[in-house]
């Protein structure tokens, strides 16, 4: 069992609640657009780091993270990039990829719209869980902490930063 935090949007601005809502984690996803080499560092100092380098990142990033990331945890295979759609409108520079690897969960950022949905066509989870950072033309901060246990995903929370 596996209990993973997942942010994206950061755009380089640390909030000392990423430590509190971590802690328990075994795991940090960045799902892109992190901001800064810092931030990267200052989380993979938490927990391990996964993460996608996204459209603002800079060179660092881009040579430290990969666009697209294929993992396994437990028995779930995951697809995680930045700038990736959501059920029914993919994007088409990952489409395809997607489609070939068909993961049971799929995790986009980009958006900065907190969304987790169910993919019948797929059969999997997508999740973006919103921005983390405050950048952009969200309202809310937003993070996600969820559960794999062997092949199943479980216990996902939705929570809540603050105002952008």
């Amino acid at each position: 069992m596996r209990k993973i935090g997942l942010l994206s949007d950061t755009h380089g601005y640390w909030d000392d609640k990423y430590l509190k809502y971590f802690a328990d984690c075994d795991e940090i996803w960045h799902a892109g657009d992190i901001g800064s080499d810092e931030l990267a560092v200052r989380l993979a100092s938490i927990h391990p780091l996964r993460a996608v380098y996204g459209n603002i990142d800079g060179q660092n990033l881009r040579l430290e993270y990969p666009k697209i990331a294929h993992f396994q945890v437990e028995q779930v295979r995951v697809m995680m990039t930045h700038i990736g759609g959501y059920p029914g409108r993919y994007n088409p520079e990952i489409r395809k990829e997607l489609f070939d690897t068909r993961p049971q969960l799929f995790i986009a950022g980009h958006s900065h719209i907190l969304k987790v949905a169910f993919d019948p066509t797929l059969s999997c989870l997508y999740m973006n869980p919103g921005a983390a950072g405050k950048s952009g033309f969200h309202l809310k901060r937003t993070l996600l902490r969820f559960v794999i246990d062997g092949d199943k995903i479980k216990d996902l929370e939705v929570i809540e930063l603050g105002n952008r």
